[in-house]
């Protein structure tokens, strides 16, 4: 809780629900006779609507990527490190939009909110979901906001794929797009890793087929398991031996003792675990990896990514970071290769990092610090 807003913070900001009353037909076959999505801005849209940056958030994040919602705010937005004055994505710059995609759990039209045909929460019965379809939610969003084209889309992890995506969906309504730790399509790996977390949840007896709120329950075991799966996967092993080692957090090896022991990365985990499920939605972590697993940006041109790619009229930006095994730079080096053969304009940065695949999200990193800001700097926008 900060004892005053920080002065390259974009400061104390009030999240905006956004009504939108034209139907939305999914790639499921289903439609959404209607929808809202709770969205927040940062900085100022200029005359000629030229600045705009919209920014795609991961698996778990939301609209709250920047500043304050009140001085008693524990932590700021997910990705303040970055956006604010004077910030890679420099608000003094760029009018930025960051939204809570359909599906999700803060306030967008989602498994917790009202279904219009039964006057109860969707849960269970919620459409399912591919990126393409927030990437369209995300197109009327722009439309209602009155810009014809965003200057950058940026995104990281799951964000990074939104941002190929409205690439080839939109070619002439991006004019940058900015990929970060990301994959043109998830590995049988990756799946695999999704598989497990669902399962968890899927077999919680608390989940009834989804439709818990309404058995007045919560998955919470299940989806303290799922989250425990996959934030292991978003660490890297020097980053967890760096910060927790072998130490104990209670507990002793000592003989002649039985007092259990537990470890400090145990401890983390379930803090992380029990945090995680008092505000997620077991629904929409289900909505959400089954969308990352459908993705392949490539399936409907022959499976050929040069020629996706070559649906696009932007330039691009892809970084990864070594130590990153969930969303490997070889990934991202594939994403790079077809643009260049393409003949897309594409800037590639591998960075050295700990941290694994959460490292686009942790301050205090030079490198990546230079890299987006100089990128971004380049960017040109109209008065």
């Amino acid at each position: 809780m900060p004892d005053s807003i920080p002065a390259n913070s974009v400061g104390l900001v009030t999240p905006l629900l956004m009504q939108f009353d034209d139907p939305l037909t999914l790639a499921c076959g289903r439609t959404l006779d209607s929808y809202q999505l709770m969205v927040e801005t940062y900085g100022t849209l200029n005359a000629s609507r030229t600045n705009a940056l919209l920014i795609c958030h991961a698996l778990s994040g939301h609209h709250h990527a920047a500043g304050y919602h009140s001085m008693e705010e524990h932590k700021p937005g997910w990705w303040d490190a970055y956006i604010g004055p004077g910030k890679p994505l420099d608000t003094n710059k760029f009018f930025i939009v960051s939204l809570n995609n359909i599906g999700g759990c803060h306030g967008s039209t989602g498994p917790v909110t009202q279904n219009p045909a039964t006057g109860q929460p969707w849960g269970g019965d919620f459409p399912a979901l591919r990126v393409r379809d927030w990437v369209h939610s995300q197109a009327r969003l722009a439309d209602a906001l009155g810009i014809q084209k965003w200057a950058a889309v940026v995104g990281g992890s799951l964000g990074g794929m939104q941002a190929m995506r409205w690439s080839l969906e939109y070619p002439d309504r991006i004019g940058h797009c900015v990929v970060i730790a990301s994959a043109m399509k998830l590995s049988a790996q990756n799946i695999a890793f999704n598989h497990a977390a669902r399962e968890a949840i899927l077999t919680d007896p608390e989940f009834h087929d989804g439709n818990f709120l309404s058995h007045s329950t919560l998955p919470k075991r299940g989806l303290s398991t799922a989250r425990v799966i996959a934030h292991l996967t978003y660490l890297s092993d020097d980053g967890m031996g760096q910060k927790f080692g072998r130490e104990l957090r209670s507990g002793s090896f000592a003989q002649g003792t039985e007092e259990p022991v537990e470890f400090q990365i145990e401890s983390y985990l379930r803090y992380q675990a029990d945090s995680f499920s008092n505000v997620f939605d077991a629904n929409t972590y289900v909505l959400m990896t089954r969308a990352l697993d459908y993705f392949d940006l490539a399936r409907e041109y022959g499976d050929d990514p040069v020629e996706a790619f070559k649906q696009a009229q932007c330039k691009y930006m892809v970084i990864s970071f070594t130590s990153d095994w969930r969303f490997s730079p070889e990934r991202s080096r594939e994403i790079v290769n077809a643009l260049i053969r393409a003949d897309r304009d594409v800037v590639y940065g591998e960075l050295e990092s700990d941290f694994g695949h959460d490292a686009f999200l942790i301050p205090n990193q030079p490198r990546y610090w230079d890299l987006l800001t100089s990128y971004m700097s380049q960017i040109e926008v109209a008065d």
